[in-house]
């Protein structure tokens, strides 16, 4: 996250566990220290910290000469380009740019360019913006995820990051003059942060995705522990299963996508295969493989076999924990709960059941590059 530098700076904390440096104006400087103050020491020098309640509303008092408006919608256009061939609009920054990211620091405009093209040519990025907003007389707040694939190594791992960006404005210029990340999956966000370096090395391991369809969707956040993502709508082939680790029922959804259908159609496979339990004691449980995009439900072929159906899963919001190994009953059970308490820690409304998501033939694939995930769907999901 990021602000524009201006002569005096006030420490702040935010939401999102980063500290922001937020601008002082004229009329917010004071010769002695108010008596609604505090004082820092660093070594012998002293700062007056002065608190956002009594900077901004003096701010905010002041008319703005910067048009945010025009800059929110700039950003909108902007920052969709930030790894394509487009690129960003260099001339909308100053020539000092203050950069910071967890493990990332410039100090130029050219810096922060240069940090852009080796992300292009080392990971493939693909930045989606979710949103931007006025957030101070002079910063603007946005929300993104960024999807990287690691392409140097050979399993080419994706790296994920969500977060927030604060980008801070120059009056005098009208141009952004600084920008500031913070990663929804670690505590410390300042520069130079180890849990940073440690989370980027940690999604260098290795999980085995087959080269299949999978179903369609988006990653909105990524914490340290899972993932929430909005899934498109999809269509399953299902029938009855005995638990979520189980696998009584695949080989009768397995012979649909086979040819045993009314019109001996064969489908092409997809990953992964999903058992579904309904309700939070699991008594009902289903098994389901995912049915290609191009597919509809009048397009399918009907089953042909009594206790094998059809059904469109309309999407929404789900939250994901991944996993590896054998997912045994009790290790599903156990994943469930992990995810189930960090959600609601996390002020999120988790509905009843979950789904275990397995992408991978148990008998060809090692068990420490498994890829399982349990997935629980979320109610009133927003965007902060």
């Amino acid at each position: 996250m990021a602000t524009s530098q201006l002569s005096d700076l006030i420490f702040r904390p935010t939401l999102h566990r980063c500290t922001i440096f937020r601008q002082f104006h004229p009329t917010s400087v004071f010769l002695t220290p108010p008596k609604n103050t505090k004082t820092l020491k660093y070594g012998k020098k002293i700062k007056w910290v002065i608190y956002q309640s009594l900077v901004d509303k003096q701010s905010l008092a002041k008319s703005p000469t910067v048009d945010m408006k025009k800059l929110v919608e700039f950003l909108y256009e902007d920052l969709p380009h930030l790894f394509d061939d487009q690129g960003i609009d260099r001339t909308a920054y100053d020539d000092y740019v203050k950069y910071r990211d967890p493990i990332t620091k410039h100090d130029s405009i050219d810096g922060y360019l240069f940090n852009i093209s080796m992300l292009k040519q080392l990971f493939r990025p693909d930045f989606q913006l979710h949103w931007a907003k006025q957030t101070g007389p002079y910063e603007i707040t946005t929300r993104w995820t960024m999807v990287m694939k690691f392409v140097l190594l050979p399993w080419k791992p994706e790296l994920i990051f969500t977060g927030t960006s604060v980008m801070g404005v120059n009056p005098k210029t009208n141009k952004f003059n600084s920008h500031v990340d913070c990663w929804d999956s670690i505590q410390n966000n300042d520069y130079f942060s180890l849990e940073g370096l440690v989370d980027v090395a940690k999604q260098l391991r290795i999980y085995k995705t087959p080269d299949l369809e999978t179903p369609s969707y988006q990653i909105l956040r990524r914490t340290a522990a899972y993932e929430v993502r909005k899934y498109d709508p999809f269509i399953v082939v299902e029938t009855e299963a005995d638990n979520l680790a189980g696998h009584s029922g695949f080989n009768d959804v397995a012979g649909y996508i086979f040819g045993k259908n009314a019109t001996t159609e064969k489908i092409p496979m997809t990953t992964p295969v999903f058992t579904q339990a309904f309700d939070a004691e699991k008594s009902k449980v289903s098994i389901q493989i995912v049915l290609p995009s191009d597919k509809s439900l009048s397009s399918l072929p009907a089953p042909n076999k009594e206790g094998i159906s059809l059904r469109k899963t309309e999407g929404g919001i789900a939250a994901a924990l991944k996993f590896s190994g054998k997912p045994t009953d009790d290790v599903v059970r156990d994943k469930e709960k992990q995810l189930r308490s960090s959600l609601i820690r996390d002020g999120f409304k988790p509905q009843s059941g979950c789904m275990l998501a397995r992408y991978n033939d148990p008998g060809r694939t090692w068990k420490f590059i498994m890829r399982n995930e349990v997935i629980i769907w979320l109610e009133d999901f927003k965007m902060d």
